[in-house]
């Protein structure tokens, strides 16, 4: 099991928390597709994601400023 820390996260994105953040978008993307059923050890899509996150092709992402009220 690979362990990702808070280091390895914000190495690839502006913080730690941004990086989570950005992670847990995309493995809610990942879930929207449909899964193989052949695969008895399928990672979980948190895992993948954080992988993605933290690997040379790094997800693309860009942070949308927040709105006034």
């Amino acid at each position: 099991m690979q362990v990702f820390t808070p280091n390895d996260v914000a190495k690839h994105a502006a913080n730690k928390y941004l990086g989570v953040l950005v992670a847990a978008k995309y493995a809610r993307i990942l879930n929207e597709f449909p899964r193989m059923s052949s695969e008895i050890h399928e990672k979980k899509l948190t895992t993948r994601a954080l992988e993605e996150l933290t690997s040379e092709e790094s997800i693309k992402y860009h942070v949308v400023p927040r709105r006034g009220r």
